[in-house]
């Protein structure tokens, strides 16, 4: 199983927001969208960092006027990327070891979609418990 299944069922549609605008617009963002994190892209829609609920909170501790800050001044700029054809356990090894939550997907250089560890386990658990009902199935036909 791969990205691209996950972005079959989820969609590709990414809520971002660009660099140069203010936390309280990414705060009102992500509570609208009800998500953890915004991809964070220049003019030409190419990603440049993601923000997330943790980096606000974070910021926050440190400074009470953090809403008014710009995006750019806060976001994690060295972000991992994945590609639709990427292997779900690689995928989640990936953002078990590097300890993010959210995967931007490019294809071609294009944002294309992002991944949660929440879909990458999701996904992984409805292939599991197909593997697990096909084998209840087989041991009952073979009952018979």
């Amino acid at each position: 199983m791969n990205i691209a299944r996950i972005l079959a069922t989820k969609g590709e549609k990414v809520i971002t927001i660009r660099p140069e605008q203010s936390v309280r617009e990414a705060v009102a963002l992500l509570s609208a969208h009800n998500i953890g994190a915004l991809v964070v892209v220049n003019q030409a829609h190419t990603p440049v960092g993601i923000i997330s609920e943790r980096d606000i909170v974070r910021e926050a501790a440190r400074n009470e006027n953090v809403s008014s800050q710009a995006v750019s001044r806060i976001m994690t700029r060295d972000i991992l990327t994945g590609m639709p054809q990427d292997d779900l356990r690689s995928v989640a090894n990936t953002m078990t070891e590097k300890r993010i939550r959210h995967l931007p997907v490019l294809e071609g250089g294009k944002l294309v979609g992002i991944v949660s560890i929440g879909d990458v386990v999701k996904a992984q658990r409805d292939q599991y418990q197909g593997e697990i009902d096909t084998l209840q199935a087989q041991i009952l036909a073979d009952d018979d």
